[in-house]
């Protein structure tokens, strides 16, 4: 028999995947499924069982937790990276991993295809398959959700037909759960005007009362959360459990997708988006002027290579070399305030703090200069100004 490995989610797409190419293509199915956070022990089994239900010869769970922290995600935060100005990247940054975890399997078994479920309208088909053919050209690759152009609808009822049991009503959403959020997609997200509704979304509202957190940052990595100390991968967790409980971190991306069309998704990413902000805030502090514009434009330059799936180009570990350098003093506390569906930051405290009193209070009192010192300042600043203006005047 022919081996493949599909890259399993237990979701619609990946067990239409499963269960068609062990019963009507008759390969031997070896399904994966990439942890890159969200998922307890108890899913794992769940997914497994499942697979090895629907056909699949073997199923295996690979951790990538630590490794999806490593090489991608501590980087969107010293980036302070969100797409258009909204989108943590939380699906983009986790396909190229799995991607990367999935091909090196393949290649270990000996497997000759790899399959994933990815729709012929979407950015995962580029990000799965630049990666398998950088990586292991020699790999075919299967995609039957995309060559047969199926619907959700028909997925479905191919499930159905063939006694395969899923939770149906979920299944009309696409969720995409992981350590730097969750996306969703739905019918509502296909359309412009469509809000996604509360049930769509995996965290609900529990806490009302406001709550204040302390974060605690060390050289750009989040290492500790109200005082309490843990690996970066681990804090993410922590936080997005407590925040998870204020139904934050909910909204809707709309941008331009790798083959040129506009998409829209929806998505929940509390830990991701108070992490990134309470981390800018720090940034803001500590910080120079210059550091602070130039690492606009090269994390922008990083997040848009990772979304379209350019990670492999040796250009990302030379970004990835500037923002970790960027990150020196990067060290502090961040204060947030947690509300329901919202948040705000209170401020932060910081030994790197260059907001110094020794040099004055703005608005209030300098200390390092003289009123004339600013008044000669002021007069050489405006020369180019005066010497515009005076050729203007003349012609």
């Amino acid at each position: 028999m022919k081996k493949v490995v599909i890259a399993y989610s237990g979701g619609l797409d990946t067990s239409y995947c499963a269960k068609y190419l062990s019963k009507e293509e008759n390969f031997e199915v070896h399904a994966v499924s990439v942890n890159t956070g969200g998922f307890s022990n108890e899913e794992i089994e769940k997914i497994g069982a499942n697979a090895q239900k629907i056909g699949a010869a073997t199923y295996k769970n690979i951790d990538a937790v630590s490794s999806f922290y490593q090489k991608v995600v501590k980087y969107l935060i010293f980036g302070n990276v969100l797409k258009n100005d909204t989108y943590p990247l939380s699906v983009s940054a986790e396909r190229i991993v799995q991607a990367i975890e999935i091909v090196n399997y393949a290649k270990e078994i000996g497997a000759g295809y790899i399959a994933h479920g990815s729709t012929g309208a979407g950015n995962d088909q580029v990000r799965f398959d630049m990666i398998f053919q950088i990586i292991a050209p020699e790999i075919r690759i299967i995609t039957p959700i995309r060559d047969k152009q199926l619907s959700r609808q028909e997925e479905i009822d191919y499930l159905k037909a063939n006694g395969v049991e899923l939770n149906w009503e979920k299944a009309k959403y696409s969720v995409n759960k992981g350590l730097w959020g969750t996306s969703v997609g739905g019918a509502e997200t296909l359309t412009s005007e469509k809000p996604l509704p509360e049930e769509a979304y995996p965290s609900q509202l529990v806490e009302t009362e406001p709550k204040q957190i302390s974060l605690s940052f060390t050289k750009g990595e989040l290492t500790a959360v109200n005082g309490e100390q843990d690996i970066p991968e681990k804090n993410i967790e922590k936080l997005e459990s407590i925040a998870g409980k204020y139904a934050i971190g909910r909204d809707i991306h709309v941008g331009d997708t790798i083959i040129g069309i506009k998409g829209r998704v929806g998505f929940e990413a509390a830990a991701a988006l108070i992490s990134i902000k309470a981390h800018h805030l720090l940034e803001k502090h500590t910080l120079s002027k210059w550091q602070l514009q130039h690492k606009d434009y090269v994390a922008n330059w990083y997040g848009t290579h990772l979304h379209e799936g350019q990670y492999l180009d040796p250009v990302m570990r030379d970004f990835e070399a500037f923002l970790q350098s960027s990150q020196e003093q990067v060290t502090g506390d961040v204060f947030v305030s947690l509300h329901p569906y919202r948040f705000s930051l209170d401020g932060i405290k910081s030994d790197f703090d260059l907001m110094n009193s020794g040099f004055g209070k703005y608005g209030e009192e300098n200390k390092a200069w003289t009123a004339d010192d600013a008044k000669g300042f002021i007069k050489i600043l405006s020369n180019s100004g005066k010497i515009y203006e005076h050729v203007k005047q003349e012609q």
